[in-house]
């Protein structure tokens, strides 16, 4: 089970742009928490804290317990709007989760022992299709990550879901193919000829070399030109 990380929150009284205005200028970024069937509640967290959490990564697959003066709410982020100008957050949603719900969330893949791999010592490419895959699972039992060996693929190798060892908490929420996450592609034809281009470097003669000189007909080098005779007197 994933860790779940406490977030200070507090209730706000009433919606509106006038409202959420000035609640950003005091330092707060407003937001709703829903679901598990019960009425929206509007909420505002501490801006810096919600920015801190952001750069932690993985921030809509992680669970929160808001702290609502004493009152606890386990939720998930399910949405975060930015401000085009500064990037920072202006507005965050919140779905409560009960214990016994299956909810979507998308888990990060990782993928690990590159160095044992064949196809990357070859100047293969591993090519990931998808860095997450959403999946239904009890919110108690979100993984951190799922992961898989590279050890032993070959270049064209085609990684799917179904080579990943899942627990049966996680059921990915596509069932109609066993679709795939990642492969070894080929190297680059720029990859490919680097070391052809490395070895004629190589072989050429050093910079500044004198060329050997051109053999004349007959296997003898060509005689340097006779200098020039003076002019006979009058």
């Amino acid at each position: 089970m994933r860790e779940v990380t406490s977030l200070a929150a507090a209730a706000r009284v009433r919606a509106g742009k006038g409202t959420a205005r000035k609640t950003r200028l005091d330092g707060r970024v407003p937001g709703v928490i829903y679901g598990d069937k019960k009425t929206p509640e509007l909420i505002s967290v501490e801006s810096r804290e919600l920015m801190k959490e952001l750069h932690k990564g993985s921030f809509f697959s992680r669970l929160f317990d808001l702290d609502l003066g004493g009152r606890s709410e386990r939720v998930l982020a399910r949405d975060v709007q930015l401000d085009p100008v500064s990037d920072r957050p202006i507005h965050v949603d919140f779905q409560r989760v009960g214990k016994d719900s299956r909810i979507r969330v998308f888990v990060p893949v990782v993928f690990t022992d590159h160095e044992a791999s064949p196809g990357l010592k070859l100047g293969g490419v591993l090519n990931v299709v998808r860095h997450e895959v959403e999946f239904y699972v009890n919110p108690e039992l979100i993984p951190e990550n799922i992961s898989l060996s590279l050890a032993g693929m070959e270049i064209t190798h085609s990684i799917h879901i179904s080579a990943f060892n899942l627990p049966d908490s996680l059921k990915p929420v596509i069932q109609d193919r066993d679709f795939t996450v990642a492969t070894i592609a080929p190297p680059s034809k720029a990859e490919e000829e680097k070391p052809k281009a490395e070895a004629a470097a190589a072989a050429a003669p050093a910079a500044g070399g004198k060329a050997a000189p051109a053999a004349a007909a007959g296997g003898k080098a060509a005689p340097a030109a006779a200098a020039a005779k003076p002019a006979g007197k009058k």
